[in-house]
Formats: C-alpha cells, sequence, structure tokens
C-alpha cells in the first residue's frame, strides 16, 4: 500500500544509505509472494480500507515470519493502514468497503476501530528518542494500545505543549506505537523526508541486524530544507 507519497519513506532510507557509504537492495512484496529468507528493514505504507481488504489475508499468512524477524530486531515502519493490519484487529466502521472486521498479525499490542470522525492534518509528535516528529495524518480508524505496547510520542497541538487531539484516536493523546524496532504510526507526508532523525534510527537499526554492531554513520548533510519543511508542518493549523 502507498498513499499520501508513502514511497518516499523507502526513497529516503535507500538515499540515506547510499549517502552513507552502503549498498542497498530492494525487494518489492506484491500479494501472492513469497517472502524473502533475510531482510534488514521492513517498510510498509498506508492504504484505504479497500487496500487493506486486498492485503490482509496475505500479510496475515505472513504474520508469524514477520513476528519472528521484530524480535530478531529487524527494523519496521508501519503506516496507517499497516499500521492497524500490524496490530490485533481492524474494525470498520458500518457501511465501510470492509465489512468484517480484518484480523492483524498482532506484532503491535493495538486494536483499532473504523469511525464517523476522521482525524486529518499536520501532526506534531513530541518523542523521547527523536525529538518531535513531524507529519500529516488522515485516518477514521480509531487506534488504542494495550499493555504491551509503548507509544511512539504524544500530540502536540499548535500553540500548546500538548493535546488529546489526533494521533491515535482523537482522545488519549497519543500517536503510533513502538515494539523492540517496529514503529506504527499513523503520519504520512512522507514521514521519513522530514524527520531524518528517524530515518536514521531505522537504518542503524538495519546495519547493526546485518553486521552485528554500530557501523553506521548519519550522512553529513546541512539539512536546510529539512528543516524549512518541519518548520512549515509544524506551524500550519490542521
Amino acid at each position: 500500500m502507498n498513499i499520501y507519497g508513502d514511497w518516499g519513506n523507502t526513497l529516503t532510507l535507500i538515499r540515506r544509505a547510499q549517502w552513507s557509504g552502503f549498498e542497498v537492495e530492494l525487494l518489492a512484496h506484491e500479494v501472492g509472494d513469497r517472502l524473502p529468507a533475510d531482510v534488514d528493514l521492513v517498510v510498509a505504507g498506508g492504504g484505504q480500507d479497500s487496500g487493506q481488504v486486498r492485503i490482509a489475508a496475505d500479510l496475515l499468512s505472513h504474520g508469524p515470519a514477520i513476528c519472528e524477524w521484530a524480535e530478531q530486531d529487524v527494523p519496521m515502519l508501519a503506516v496507517c493502514g499497516s499500521y492497524q493490519l500490524f496490530g490485533h484487529v481492524f474494525v470498520p466502521a458500518t457501511g465501510d468497503t470492509a465489512d468484517e472486521p480484518l484480523t492483524g498479525i498482532s506484532l503491535l499490542d493495538v486494536e483499532t476501530r473504523g469511525s464517523s470522525t476522521r482525524l486529518i492534518g499536520n501532526l506534531t509528535v513530541e518523542t523521547e528518542r527523536f525529538g518531535p516528529v513531524v507529519g500529516y495524518e488522515n485516518h477514521s480508524g480509531l487506534t488504542t494500545l494495550g499493555a504491551d505496547c509503548t507509544a511512539l510520542g504524544s500530540v502536540r497541538a499548535f500553540g500548546q505543549e500538548s493535546s488529546r487531539a489526533g494521533g491515535n484516536n482523537g482522545a488519549d493523546g497519543t500517536e503510533g506505537a513502538v515494539h523492540r524496532e517496529v514503529i506504527g504510526t499513523y503520519l504520512h507526508g512522507s514521514v521519513l523526508p522530514k524527520n531524518p532523525a528517524l530515518a536514521d534510527h531505522l537504518l542503524a537499526a538495519a546495519v547493526r541486524h546485518r553486521v552485528g554492531e554500530d557501523a553506521y554513520t548519519a550522512p553529513d548533510l546541512e539539512g536546510i530544507v529539512t528543516q524549512r519543511a518541519r518548520d512549515i508542518a509544524m506551524s500550519r493549523p490542521r
């Protein structure tokens, strides 16, 4: 799935890895394909409910292998629809394309229910590991976190230190979910071009998985364009 520019996440990871001196092999997965035996990083994009219906069974069939990768600290980024299907279940709202609940792979301890409420707009998320993370959300699925999952961060509304608006469910002030090196988020935009610290964290984990040591050095870039994009996103109202 790829919506709202999620392909930019993959491009960002490729370019930053190459700028840091690494060769990259990109493997694309289509419904019905076999999973590769060995990977170092997984990126899964967002999609509409109809897209989730198309991929749900295939994703579920590969769930055990993907969960095993996660326990081996393979880094993963799951955005929006993929984030929902990395959880236990997505229950669609009445009348949606998916009229039956979609079973997720339970990698993340989260559940999502469709709603008539749509959370949409630029969002800033305060995180302990990456500082402020900025992106764009547009979803009607409301996600709640279980006890075995921690949030990526807390929502910061414009002009406020914190807010319960937007994020996972528009109620508890959280956004995203983290398990080991797996990050689920509702942030599109794409999220990684505007958040190089997050991209470099994923790449560092991928290199560590491949070579067994911390051998990734972030590329030495001024980042003027990146910072300007972040500033603009953080200044625009929802």
